[in-house]
């Protein structure tokens, strides 16, 4: 049976991830995230001109968080994510403010209940008036392997539409809606959630005591 022009792609795409994890999984396995990653990126999606690229990047996240859970690959700094409906506003401050931070002392990732199409611009445009960028980042579906590779979970509005996993810390962060807000009021609101942000990465990286 002659493949079509998106299996043959996906197939490729897997082909290409496959040694990232080396002994680890099997091409059937890669295969099926990557097609699962597709299929939940191609929900709706308006632009589709980078629709394979960030394919291979979702299913590759999903993978190494796999790889995580099974203790495959290491976890050499905590573990955090933040989830909230969209992963188009909320979540996607809170990251992009905990990675520019942090500076990799974090390891940071973010997911949706019902992922947008793309980040919301006027929250794009918020964070690079705090000098923040989220140019490498995209909404993504909350799933199973992304919650159980976290250590801590923070929940921007998303309900109980987050599972619960026993050893995980959970955090509920109460904030609007960045939909339909002015420029203005998602600067103020990416103001605050940077302090929340501040304050959780001093929990968990505790400043070295003084001599």
């Amino acid at each position: 049976m002659e493949l079509s022009s998106s299996d043959a792609l996906l197939r490729r795409i897997a082909q290409q991830l496959l040694p990232r994890f080396p002994g680890i999984f099997s091409i059937e396995t890669v295969e099926r995230y990557v097609t699962e990653s597709y299929e939940s990126l191609a929900q709706g999606a308006r632009i589709r001109q980078h629709l394979y690229t960030l394919t291979q990047r979702l299913a590759e996240e999903r993978l190494t968080a796999l790889a995580q859970i099974r203790g495959e690959i290491g976890k050499p700094v905590c573990e955090v994510l933040f989830v909230c409906t969209h992963n188009a506003g909320r979540s996607q401050i809170a990251a992009a403010l905990m990675k520019h931070h942090a500076a990799r002392r974090v390891h940071v990732r973010t997911a949706g209940t019902h992922p947008a199409h793309e980040i919301e611009p006027t929250v794009i445009k918020a964070l690079a008036l705090m000098g923040v960028t989220t140019s490498t980042e995209f909404p993504k579906p909350l799933t199973n392997e992304i919650v159980l590779a976290a250590d801590v979970i923070v929940s921007m509005g998303c309900g109980d539409a987050c599972p619960v996993h026993p050893g995980k810390r959970y955090l509920n962060w109460d904030f609007s809606d960045t939909r339909g807000k002015s420029l203005h009021e998602v600067h103020d609101l990416c103001m605050e959630i940077d302090l929340m942000v501040r304050d959780l990465l001093d929990e968990l990286i505790p400043h070295p005591a003084s001599p």
